[in-house]
């Protein structure tokens, strides 16, 4: 079993409350786990205004399934438009059942 997990930073701009941010997050979330099917959620960053980072996790039998994915979500998040992708980190390994 391999178990794949990425890390993506957003840098937020123009956002006037940590509500607004919220909004912003949540949607992103939502979205990636309903075309994806991925775990998601805000992983750092929570009471600031201009960043957030949220994790994903996927678990496979297949190491460049999981990169596949991964690549159609950063680029998914890219396209949003919303805010600017800053970081993101990847990593894959081996988890035994």
């Amino acid at each position: 079993m391999l178990v794949g997990t990425l890390t993506i930073q957003m840098n937020l701009h123009g956002i006037g409350s940590l509500k607004d941010k919220r909004k912003i997050v949540k949607s992103l979330i939502g979205r990636l786990q309903s075309r994806f099917n991925f775990s998601v959620s805000e992983v750092a960053a929570h009471e600031s205004k201009l960043m957030a980072v949220i994790g994903i996790a996927l678990v496979s039998n297949d190491g460049v399934f999981i990169q596949k994915q991964f690549d159609k979500a950063i680029d998914f998040a890219r396209k949003d438009g919303r805010f600017y992708l800053g970081n993101t980190q990847q990593e894959i390994f081996s988890a035994e059942a």
